[in-house]
């Protein structure tokens, strides 16, 4: 049950390549979290937009020069492992320099990946607390249905 919030400048980013970048940082996401690429867990995988008008987006107090990225990532506590977190990171920013026509030597000071984690009994859906260890139930169960659908 991961979130996505990606905030940029306006005109940063064509409709097409919006979608594109949506698709991919999703795809990007459950593989960081080693969940299946299933249905379920893609419409579970959220991305909220915000593209702020280029004039409200400064660097210095200033208007920045050229586009900036935030993707701020929101995952259970303990999905993300310091090495798949890295993994996230260098493959966020490389999706959105690309999507941006960002040369990856200026990502460090234009695109920015926020790692968050809510802690456990603190994220809940349907009005229930969704625990960490039934994400992990899940993630089982869709692996071995699409086991058994393939085999």
């Amino acid at each position: 049950m991961p979130y996505i919030d990606l905030t940029y400048p306006e005109g940063a980013l064509t409709p097409e390549a919006r979608a594109a970048l949506g698709e991919a940082l999703t795809t990007t996401l459950l593989h960081a979290e080693r969940a299946p690429d299933t249905e379920f867990f893609r419409n579970a995988t959220w991305i909220a937009v915000h593209e702020l008008p280029a004039a409200h987006v400064l660097a210095a107090g200033r208007p920045a020069p050229g586009p900036t990225f935030r993707v701020e990532v929101t995952t259970p506590q303990g999905a993300l492992s310091d090495r798949r977190r890295a993994e996230l990171v260098a493959e966020a920013t490389r999706l959105v320099c690309e999507a941006s026509g960002i040369p990856q030597e200026e990502s460090a000071l234009r695109v920015w990946v926020l790692c968050r984690e809510i802690a456990e009994g603190s994220w809940g859906a349907g009005g229930h607390v969704i625990s960490f260890a039934a994400l992990k139930a899940a993630t089982r169960a869709q692996r071995e249905e699409a086991a058994a659908a393939a085999g």
